[in-house]
């Protein structure tokens, strides 16, 4: 056995029996001490009694039995042991019970539905109160432990025992504060955890509500709008056109009331730091949006309708007037001209006719009544092609206003938030994981805000005088607005960097002197924003565009936009490809999920033909098309990003396609090098694979008009060489 010190000296004491025995020899027990019997590497004494044993050991260092007053009791220190050792163990039990239910916190799916969201919310509340009590509980319990001990300490006067009393104090007290710490911890993930399931539940109601009051609601009731003729063809027409309208008008309010609610809860959500902020401003501008369009619309059918009545209200009072005088006219009887009275009377009651006349004809009362409606006709026509070029000068004034404001906060935060990451002030303040990166936070707003500043919003001020030309600016500037495919490609970047630091004060300091109510993350959204805005706003100028000569421009820079917005979803798609360089391959065209079977291959590799199909994401670029796997994305909850790890490549200039495959529509084939290799493809849709084949054709017959350019070319110089100029059929067979 070990003992906690070196081992000096060896007491024995005979047993008392022995001591006692008539002999003192203890013979006639059978047995005798001597100190042959410790066999020991040190002294060893052997004591005839309890005196003796006082010459060693002072007297306050042996309990009472051996003549000595030290108080010690061992069953009480084995009650006190156990104790002490118990509680021990139920700290550790109590910090396996907390990882396990951290562990089940972190591993729990969230479901779709609010009931059992609230449910697990309350489920996880009562557990957590549980391991709360518990651990009250156990702090208690180690808390009476320290009364017991102190109250040990305050009795004993020996040094010694003192220090073990000190010992046993301080485990007690390290494992409280070790619960106490498990304990803050515990409250703190609880806490997270907690609130992201109630934004979680926030959201999912938000969501709810937006359904219900769905922009296609608004949209159905734009359509209802538009379904309301602009013109009546009589009073009677016209006022119940307006009645209608304004019926209409009632149930928008409604339906938009229902919105603005919408979009105030959305607005409490965002100042409460919900973690799904981008989602629900884009929710809230939507809907504002829709509003917006239907309100304008509404008001300007209202204005023209309340002209339209008007022009009629006076048209019919000029067709009286008119009637009046026709049947005035007709009855006055030329013989009552011959004498001076009935030539007085008569012009008397064409002055009293002329004093009648209404006001809308005072300054043209020599015209003929057949003119006049024809001239009122054409004020009519005047007066609704007016509305409509107001209507479109109106969304110019917003296209405009707007475009003010987004350069203005670009220019906020380039100099509020990117500036300031450079000012020695604040570098204190500035996270370490963002020092030199920029770039990365920001990516080239820089360049995005010189093109609207310097060259886009000049266009755009000079249409006020000229409003048709607008598509011709979007038009001029489309290679321009290539930009924000660079932005919209940083953007994943930008927004994981951003997570990491957000909640550093370096921004809130710059937050607060911008007087900014959104963070820096909702305006690093705006240029996404604000492309979209663009396509928006051309198709209501299409709505309301009177010059024929100028649709095409608009629909032109409409379509440009609408590419541009397509070209930027699948980059963001192209950057998460793996295991592939796509630098050489131009840009990408489209990108899409299909069903792929390889159904032939011949040579050294030849492979079987596939029954059960592979989900392959395909990406048709200008030189090639690509074959990657969809995998299972990184991160957690909004962190979540797919990736697509490469397959196959197939280049475009040994490409082919048959375009129907029997037995499904929906299927084309592409074969590879003379069929060497051969994929029939399924298309989601009818449509997609019409869309596909399309393009797949485009790039296929430029590659073959380059292809006979370049022969025809070699071919010509060729021969002019020889001083013959010929074409061989050979070469255009082969490219056939």
């Amino acid at each position: 056995m070990s003992f906690p010190g070196n081992l000096h000296l060896v007491l024995v004491l005979r047993p008392t029996s022995l001591l006692q025995s008539p002999s003192g020899t203890g013979t006639d027990l059978g047995f005798r001490f001597s100190q042959d019997d410790f066999m020991l590497k040190m002294p060893v004494v052997m004591l005839s009694s309890v005196t003796d044993l006082l010459r060693y050991i002072d007297e306050n260092q042996l309990t009472s039995e051996f003549g000595g007053t030290l108080e010690y009791c061992h069953s009480d220190w084995i009650v006190l042991r156990t104790a002490i050792e118990s509680f021990a163990v139920t700290v550790k039990e109590i910090a396996q019970l907390l990882q396990s239910f951290g562990t089940e916190l972190a591993e729990t799916e969230l479901p779709d539905e609010a009931d059992a969201i609230e449910f697990l919310l309350r489920s996880h509340t009562d557990k957590y109160r549980q391991l709360k009590d518990d651990i009250r509980s156990v702090m208690r319990e180690g808390r009476h432990l320290l009364s017991n001990l102190e109250a040990a300490k305050a009795a004993k006067a020996d040094g010694q025992e003192d220090k073990d009393i000190k010992q046993d104090w301080d485990t007690v007290q390290r494992l409280l504060a070790q619960l106490r710490d498990m304990e803050m911890a515990f409250d703190g993930f609880f806490e997270k955890h907690h609130l992201k399931l109630q934004q979680y539940l926030q959201l999912m109601r938000y969501e709810m509500s937006f359904h219900e009051v769905q922009p296609e609601i608004l949209d159905r009731l734009s359509g209802q709008e538009k379904e309301v003729a602009a013109v009546g063809g009589t009073v009677v027409q016209t006022e119940q056109l307006l009645k209608d309208l304004e019926s209409l008008d009632t149930r928008a309010q409604e339906e938009m009331g229902r919105a603005q609610i919408i979009i105030l809860r959305g607005h409490q959500l965002a100042t409460g730091h919900h973690y799904a902020l981008a989602l629900i401003v884009q929710r809230c501008n939507e809907l504002r949006h829709h509003c917006d369009v239907l309100t304008t619309a509404i008001r300007a059918k209202r204005a023209a309708l309340t002209r339209v009545r008007d022009l009629l209200l006076r048209l019919e009072e000029a067709r009286r007037w008119c009637d009046e005088g026709a049947y005035l006219l007709a009855n006055q009887l030329v013989d009552k001209f011959q004498s001076k009275e009935g030539a007085q009377g008569a012009l008397q009651d064409l002055e009293r006719l002329q004093e009648e006349t209404p006001p809308c004809l005072s300054q043209r009362i020599s015209l003929t009544g057949a003119s006049l409606t024809l001239s009122l006709s054409l004020s009519l026509s005047l007066c609704i092609l007016l509305t409509v070029l107001c209507v479109f000068r109106h969304i110019i004034k917003e296209l405009i206003e707007t475009e003010r404001i987004y350069v203005e906060e670009l220019l906020s935060v380039l100099l509020g938030y990117r500036a300031e990451m450079d000012n020695p002030a604040l570098s204190n303040l500035l996270p370490s994981v963002l020092r030199s990166k920029k770039e990365v936070l920001f990516g080239n707003m820089p360049e995005i805000y010189k093109f609207h500043s310097r060259t886009f919003l000049q266009d755009l001020e000079g249409c006020l005088e000229t409003p048709e030309r607008v598509g011709a600016c979007f038009l001029q500037r489309k290679e321009k607005f290539q930009v924000y495919e660079r932005y919209c490609q940083n953007k994943p970047h930008s927004e994981l960097l951003w997570r990491q630091c957000s909640a550093s004060l370096f921004f809130q300091e710059c937050q607060k002197k911008l007087e900014h109510k959104l963070g820096l993350d909702s305006y690093l959204l705006k240029p996404v924003q604000r492309l979209t805005k663009y396509q928006l706003l051309l198709k209501e100028l299409l709505k309301h565009s009177a010059d024929s000569d100028y649709i095409s421009e608009l629909q032109g820079a409409l379509e440009s936009m609408l590419d541009l917005l397509k070209s930027v979803n699948d980059s963001m798609h192209q950057i998460a490809i793996t295991g592939y360089e796509v630098n050489d391959l131009g840009r990408v065209l489209m990108q899409g999920s299909f069903s792929v079977w390889i159904s032939h291959k011949r040579g050294p590799t030849r492979m079987k033909a596939r029954f059960k199909p592979m989900q392959r994401h395909l990406f048709l670029h200008e030189h090639a098309l690509l074959f990657c796997k969809r995998r299972e994305e990184h991160g957690e909850g909004h962190d979540r990003t797919p990736f697509y790890s490469f397959k196959h490549c197939l280049r475009m200039s040994a490409v082919g396609i048959t375009e129907n495959v029997k037995g499904d529509v929906k299927k084309f084939e592409l074969w590879y090098s003379g069929r060497e290799e051969v994929y029939v493809v399924q298309a989601p849709t009818f449509q997609i694979k019409i869309a596909w084949l399309t393009k797949i054709r485009k790039i296929l017959t430029n590659q073959q008009r380059l292809l006979q350019g370049f022969y025809f070319a070699s071919t010509c110089l060729s021969a002019s060489m020889l001083g013959v100029l010929f074409i061989p059929l050979v070469l255009y067979c082969g490219v056939l």
